[in-house]
């Protein structure tokens, strides 16, 4: 699968520390033979991924689709779509399929999220499904509740 990750608020506070269990994931992720991608509403986020050693994961750096999510990715140099994407968006989560996590703001906010991204993401590579809350199929637009 090619597993989307987003930056600011997913992975990374706004006090620029990493969210808890991102590299335990990513590894857990890529040892399944998962493809890891970073992308962003910001831009290309090469120095993020150096600055947190992310780069042994990464199969490769977009930028995301702020608004018409699916159209606009051959624009943005993408040839494949997503097929699960952790975001603490919920409008892209129902667009691609994935995850959604709660933002991340700071050092200390440890909720669990990464745990939940690779049980997620195991279960939808294995069955097709998650039975988690916060799990979206593509094009499902059940409003997430923000926990």
């Amino acid at each position: 699968m090619n597993i989307f990750f987003d930056v600011d608020q997913t992975i990374l506070g706004m006090d620029n520390s990493l969210r808890p269990g991102v590299h335990e994931t990513m590894s857990g992720l890529k040892e399944m033979g998962h493809n890891v991608y970073i992308w962003s509403g910001m831009g290309i986020r090469r120095e993020t991924v150096r600055r947190h050693g992310l780069e042994c994961y990464v199969s490769g750096l977009y930028q995301k689709p702020l608004y018409d999510y699916v159209e606009r990715l051959e624009e943005l140099g993408l040839a494949f779509a997503p097929d699960f994407v952790v975001d603490d968006d919920p409008q892209v989560v129902s667009a691609f399929g994935g995850l959604w996590v709660p933002p991340y703001y700071k050092q200390g906010d440890d909720n669990g999220a990464m745990k939940r991204v690779l049980a997620a993401a195991t279960s939808f590579a294995t069955n097709g499904y998650s039975d988690d809350a916060h799990f979206r199929a593509r094009g499902d637009l059940r409003p997430l509740v923000r926990a």
